[in-house]
């Protein structure tokens, strides 16, 4: 006891000179567990602080106490083994009561230098590194704890980028880290990440490094580090200290939301974390083994331009707006990097204000621009962010555009922003606050594209400058436009007058001087693009197909007990667009019958097209899917009529025939409708399990892969684009189950989009990123992909691009065909004869052409004849602006919501008239009437459950005719049904109009907004 009080000053002492450190490398909150001596008040003081202010401050506040406070004999004991059995090891290295066994300079240094070194290279391994590989490897050799490894595996959950991000920044708060993870890298097949860390030439140095922990136990690897200090010397440090990138780097959100895009809410920390310092992006083209060394050792690569880059620069660098047109892979983004700098560097000379804004139509090309060519290049001189509707912001956007120099962004946070300060509801931004605005693929910059909505105001300002000029009175500024894009198209010409005036109509939209391709250094752009070879593998229509028969059968059986009358012919596209024609038209009669079977007709279409495209028993699992599905809600109507008896997924038709009417006594038609089905599923099974009837262009895939990647001997990279994702899926499942892909080396998974429009699920954005990842460092090596994959995505070069019957329009050829940049790489169309894809793309190669003699005439007009066509198409572009937004607004006044009812689509039941309609966040449709509550029926949601801000969903309602109406939302602890549009037929005042809609946004009508605290007031719930 006596020695108490000089151990506490002594403690004390420690915490006075380490400080700095100790902020570093304790992670308080799961410390806290393990302080008892700390009263409840603090714990729950320094807990807020974590949630409010982050680590650092909370660890702050836990060493002002710990000097402060009076506490029991012991305490500082405590402390210490409280912070080696919470995982902060090196801190506790640090509080060691006994001062001559404390860490050396030299420990310090080597630790510094490691950090520095851990931090320059974290986008590496947030690239490379997959968690899974090494969180158990950690785990045993006591670099984590256990309390580390969930943590960890919660961010995971959250994409393997965050999970790896919450790894690092755990283990630097050990000691003997830097050896341990080498050891740990080395161990599980990630050398290669070892010797980045080392600067290595080989594993044997690098398991040298590890091996040294045993010489001194105060400082095992991180004395010995000397080539790592030269190493590091040679690096420029970024600007941010290693306090903030790991002391407080935790970016993980609380849930994996999938935001609405442009609805920014707090800050990512800029996305900084993601930067790929020294990286070249895949659309340079810089290839050299040295030229890769180079990016590797420099965290500021340096910013040149090719000779054809240069060409095609030269008007924008004189401040002139342009479209570039350059090949997939030639390096278009690059060249914007080099004008923005350009331009930024011309401001801040004539003392003037820069802003830089890079807009694009896809999230995950935000962070690809930030992490690959952006934030590399322009770091050391201007700050850069990137922002998406998934980022989270603690500032608004104003702010945001106020505090940094370049801003990338999906366009519709700006165009939020604008109208927020259209409307005066925020400060908002507008397009003078910016000096150059560049927009990706901006041959999207049409029709009702945000880009062409952000472009609108554009010229709108450009008409009235010239107005302000004829007065003498002060112009707003402009930014200068920078377009970019591989093909602009030719908007589905047919003739070349038409596709001349597609480009000028594109050129007048985006205002641009000119649109620039490469004329004088034509023959190095050659040799840095590979065509590739082109194929065609076109299949026999005319095998024995009895699957396909089968199903022709049942539906003519439909038709005939229906009695109708199709033209289309079965399994073609217009075919559904009749059934959907059918059943609207139906529903509006309140015909349920028609209805029913124009429904069942348009699944048994789809199971057609499925036949075609992929497998049989993909074709059939989508047929048992549906009756399963429509089984289980005619059973969740009648579970208080009956004992739930009906068919089971082993029923071949053959049920007793009471139980068949109990179950589904509700209508005639669903009777034969689900006893035609379960009569033939037994057959129809038995055809998917004959190998002869497979789809002959499966085997022509089959072929097609097994050759490429035998001839390649494994290096084989490649991508399949197919038309839905069920066959992007379809597909990937059929690859890996087959083992003679796997032997030659195959290693497949699909990629497909992020939106919740198709009834198939969706891949998250960061399920997107890690298959891309995978793909990019080789654990990938064949993407099966929907046209997600086609524009802009930052896709390794490929040397097999196979589109598996899918032909769309010339944009889309180019784009796809782009991504084999490989050398002696293969461009394959995979399609049946007869089906017209072989001669879409016929046209689509046509239609190329027409589109390069479009551009070489725009470009070769008359400055004054082709300026006064491009005023010509702005001024007939506003005039019709002007007068849809007319029409519109006569359409949202010229009704009011009491002048409509709907009606469930599938029964005609009232369900509700509009006055009950209420929305919230001017997206969601509820009613919160309590008559309404009683047509429902609330069943569990098994599709993927989606959640925001303040709502989220948890069940879905149906009718007691089993028609799902949507789905139940919590909004702020308010149980509300959400309606889906889709689910009704909208009757118009008197009956003088029925119509049934997709979207809310398409019903001509104004409801109002929900107002929370009212309905609280009527609500029965506490």
């Amino acid at each position: 006891m006596s020695n108490e009080p000089s151990l506490e000053q002594n403690f004390r002492y420690l915490i006075f000179c380490f400080r700095s450190r100790l902020k570093l490398c304790i992670d308080v909150e799961p410390l806290l567990g393990y302080l008892d001596f700390l009263t409840a008040d603090v714990k729950e003081q320094i807990q807020r602080t974590i949630q409010t202010s982050g680590n650092i401050q909370a660890v702050e506040l836990l060493l002002k106490n710990l000097e402060k406070e009076k506490f029991p004999a012991g305490w500082t004991r405590t402390f210490v083994n409280s912070l080696q059995r919470s995982g902060s090891s090196l801190a506790a290295l640090y509080m060691n009561p006994d001062l001559t066994d404390l860490p050396s300079p030299s420990f310090e240094t080597a630790h510094d230098e490691c950090l520095h070194l851990l931090n320059l290279l974290q986008p590496t391994l947030v690239d490379q590194l997959l968690v899974k590989d090494v969180l158990d490897q950690c785990v045993m050799t006591d670099l984590l704890t256990l309390e580390d490894r969930n943590r960890i595996s919660a961010a995971e959950n959250h994409g393997n980028e965050s999970g790896v991000r919450e790894l690092l920044r755990r283990i630097v708060l050990k000691e003997n880290w830097f050896s341990t993870f080498l050891r740990v890298l080395n161990q599980t097949g990630n050398e290669n990440l070892a010797k980045e860390l080392t600067g290595s030439e080989s594993t044997a140095d690098t398991e040298d490094f590890s091996q040294r922990d045993g010489a001194e136990p105060k400082e095992p690897l991180l004395s010995s580090t000397d080539h790592l200090s030269s190493q590091i010397m040679g690096r420029e440090m970024e600007n941010n200290s290693s306090e903030s990138s790991f002391a407080d780097s935790s970016i993980v959100s609380e849930s994996d939301t999938s935001l609405a895009e442009g609805s920014v809410s707090c800050l990512d920390e800029s996305l900084g974390h993601n930067s790929n310092m020294g990286s070249d992006s895949d659309t340079m083209g810089s290839d050299s083994d040295e030229e890769n060394e180079t990016k590797r050792s420099s965290p500021e690569p340096e910013l040149h331009l090719r000779s054809y880059q240069m060409e095609v620069a030269k008007p924008a660098l004189e401040g002139k707006n342009i479209i570039i047109c350059l090949p997939t892979g030639s390096g278009k983004t690059r060249v914007a990097v080099y004008i923005a700098k350009d331009h930024l560097d011309k401001k801040k000379k004539a003392s003037e204000l820069g802003k830089v804004m890079v807009l694009v139509n896809k999230v995950p090309l935000v962070e690809q621009l930030f992490r690959k060519e952006f934030k590399p290049f322009l770091k050391k001189w201007y700050p850069v962010i990137g922002l998406s509707g998934d980022t989270k912001l603690k500032i608004t956007f104003p702010e945001v555009v106020k505090s940094y120099d370049v801003i990338i962004s999906t366009a519709q946070i700006l165009e939020n922003s604008i109208l927020d300060s259209e409307k005066g509801e925020d400060a908002g931004v507008k397009l003078s606050d910016f000096s150059l605005i560049i927009i990706d693929e901006c041959h999207h910059t049409n029709k009702e594209a945000v880009y062409n909505n952000i472009m609108q105001r554009y010229l709108k300002q450009k008409l009235k400058n010239k107005a302000l000029q004829k007065e003498n009175k002060k112009e707003i500024p402009l930014p200068q436009i920078l377009g970019l894009t591989a093909s602009p198209g030719v908007g589905g010409a047919r003739k070349q007058a038409k596709a001349n005036e597609h480009i000028l109509k594109i050129c007048a939209n985006l205002d641009a001087f000119t649109i620039k391709t490469v004329q004088e250094n034509l023959g190095e752009l050659r040799n840095q693009i590979k065509e590739p070879c082109k194929k065609f593998e076109i299949t026999d229509s005319s095998r024995e197909n009895p699957f396909q028969e089968k199903l022709l059968e049942i539906m003519t059986s439909i038709q005939t007990f229906c009695q109708m009358n199709p033209m289309p012919e079965f399994g073609t596209q217009p075919y559904e667009q009749w059934t959907i024609q059918v059943e609207k038209k139906a529903a509006k009669e309140g015909n349920r019958k028609e209805r029913v079977c124009a429904e069942h007709l348009r699944k048994y279409n789809e199971a057609l097209q499925i036949n075609d495209t992929i497998r049989m028993i993909d074709a059939y699992n989508h047929l048992e899917t549906f009756y399963k599905e429509e089984k289980e809600k005619k059973l969740a109507v009648l579970e208080d009529e009956s004992d739930g008896t009906g068919y089971s997924d082993d029923d071949d038709g053959d049920k007793n025939e009471d139980d068949q009417k109990k179950s589904f006594k509700l209508d005639e038609t669903d009777r034969y409708l689900f006893n035609l089905f379960f009569e033939n599923r037994r057959n129809l099974k038995k055809l998917t399990e004959n190998p002869k009837y497979e789809n002959e262009k499966l085997i022509r895939l089959r072929n097609t892969i097994m050759e490429q990647f035998t001839k390649t001997e494994g290096s084989s990279r490649g991508i399949i684009f197919t038309k839905t994702r069920q066959s992007a899926f379809a597909l990937s499942q059929w690859l890996t189950e087959n083992e003679k892909f796997a032997e030659v080396g195959v290693k497949a998974h699909h990629l497909i989009g992020a939106g919740h429009s198709s009834e198939f699920k969706p891949m998250t954005q960061n399920e997107q990123k890690e298959v891309i990842s995978k793909f990019r460092t080789g654990k990938i090596n064949l993407l099966i992909a929907t046209t997600v994959a086609e524009e802009g995505l930052d896709i390794k070069e490929c040397n097999i691009v196979i589109r598996y019957g899918l032909v769309t329009n010339e944009i889309a050829m180019v784009q796809a065909r782009g991504r084999a940049r490989a050398d002696e790489s293969t461009y394959i169309l995979v399609a049946s004869c007869g089906s017209g894809v072989i001669e879409r793309e016929i046209v689509n190669d046509f239609r190329e052409k027409m589109m390069y003699k479009a551009i070489d005439h725009v470009r070769n007009m008359k400055p004054e004849e082709y300026a006064h066509k491009i005023w010509e198409l702005q001024m007939q572009s506003i005039m019709e602006k002007k007068m849809k937004t007319k029409r519109s607004i006569i359409k949202h006044y010229k009704n009011n919501p009491s002048l409509i009812t709907f009606l469930c689509k599938n029964c005609s039941v009232l369900a509700c008239s509009g006055e009950s309609i209420h929305v919230i966040e001017k997206m969601h449709h509820v009613n919160m009437t309590p008559e309404f509550k009683d047509l429902y029926i609330v069943r569990e949601n098994k599709a993927l459950q989606k959640q925001s801000v303040d709502y989220q969903t948890n069940g879905e309602i149906i009718c007691k005719c089993g028609q799902a109406w949507g789905t139940m939302m919590v909004h702020r602890g308010l149980d509300l049904p959400c309606l889906k549009i889709r689910n009704f037929v909208v009757v118009f005042e008197n009956n003088s109009l029925k119509k049934q809609y997709k979207k809310w946004v398409d019903l001509p009508m104004r409801f109002p907004d929900f107002d929370y605290s009212e309905y609280c007031l009527f609500s029965d719930e506490d």
